[in-house]
């Protein structure tokens, strides 16, 4: 099966963006520009479950940096503030936003010094009116005719945008390696549209550009391929035996320990649930063999309860893909 060029997805993930926006205020999430919704809910909720068993995106960083403005660390707390909002502004649906600033507010004031959880969440206050501004430009963006100029146009747009609402310091440090994405795979959709070009000259345009990329973007674009060899090479080392020990030595050699280590705990919660999913499977045909005369009604009803006794609320979502 062919696939698309990493940069025709790099240029689909920037429309994603923006149909992101779209969705997410037009599900119906409302105005939280004023930073006091938050404090006039009665009742904070927890975590919505998607969430659950996961870690907050960006809080390990905020615990080592500061992020107010001229002092050290600020670039790098920037990004990891936007890494934990987008974590859990991607529960939109699930619950609503006030709810969902509550749970960012609780982190924020968990991680950091409360002078510095102040600038956070008046930044926080700052990234909803964007993102409210953005679904309003991309009504008009709609509007316009497909095709490469479109998406320029709306990079263009979105970057302006911006800066109504970020310094220049807050801009970089949050959205730089993405902006350097969407320009890297904007330049490539004009070469390979640039019907003067040859096969020849494509080539060397697009040589030129992989030599003038970013090192943070370059390896953002080799990690998938990075991480594909390296459980190719796992694959072939357990099927010559490897011990799971093996197996972490060469992940640690390629990643690093603490890496290597979660790898191996995935493992083990992959082999788990394939031991749980193999005993459910046995008792299923088990009960479906006994119940074979029964009614359709009564072998529905002992298999939700064979799922209620075995599985969490969560993990009942994911049979459907096991289940014969």
């Amino acid at each position: 099966m062919r696939t698309l060029p990493w940069w025709r997805r790099a240029l689909a993930g920037l429309l994603g963006v923006l149909a992101v926006a779209v969705w997410w205020w037009g599900a119906g999430a409302p105005d939280v520009a004023d930073s006091g919704v938050a404090a006039r809910m009665s009742v904070l909720s927890g975590p919505a479950a998607s969430l659950q068993g996961t870690e907050p995106d960006g809080v390990a960083s905020l615990g080592a940096l500061n992020p107010m403005p001229g002092a050290g660390g600020g670039a790098m707390a920037y990004a990891a503030l936007r890494r934990l909002f987008d974590y859990h502004l991607s529960t939109v649906g699930e619950q609503s936003v006030p709810a969902i600033v509550q749970q960012i507010h609780l982190a924020l004031d968990q991680a950091l010094a409360p002078e510095q959880a102040v600038v956070a969440k008046r930044l926080l206050v700052r990234y909803l009116d964007f993102k409210h501004a953005l679904y309003t430009l991309e009504q008009h963006w709609t509007q316009l005719p497909s095709g490469s100029q479109s998406v320029r146009q709306r990079f263009d747009s979105m970057q302006a945008l911006r800066a109504r609402f970020f310094n220049a310091e807050e801009e970089q440090a949050m959205f730089g390696l993405e902006d350097a994405a969407d320009r890297d795979a904007l330049a490539r959709w004009d070469i390979a549209n640039n019907p003067a070009l040859d096969a020849a000259q494509r080539n060397a345009q697009w040589a030129a550009l992989d030599a003038a990329m970013p090192q943070a973007l370059r390896a953002e674009r080799d990690a998938p391929r990075a991480i594909l060899l390296l459980e190719d090479k796992t694959r072939a080392l357990r099927a010559q035996g490897g011990s799971d020990d093996d197996v972490y030595r060469l992940r640690a050699q390629a990643l690093d320990a603490s890496a290597a280590a979660r790898l191996a705990e995935l493992d083990r919660e992959d082999q788990a649930w394939k031991g749980r999913m193999d005993r459910y499977l046995s008792d299923r045909a088990v009960m479906l063999k006994n119940l074979a005369e029964a009614p359709e009604s009564e072998r529905q009803v002992a298999l939700e309860n064979l799922r209620l006794t075995q599985f969490s609320e969560l993990e009942r979502k994911r049979l459907a893909a096991y289940e014969p």
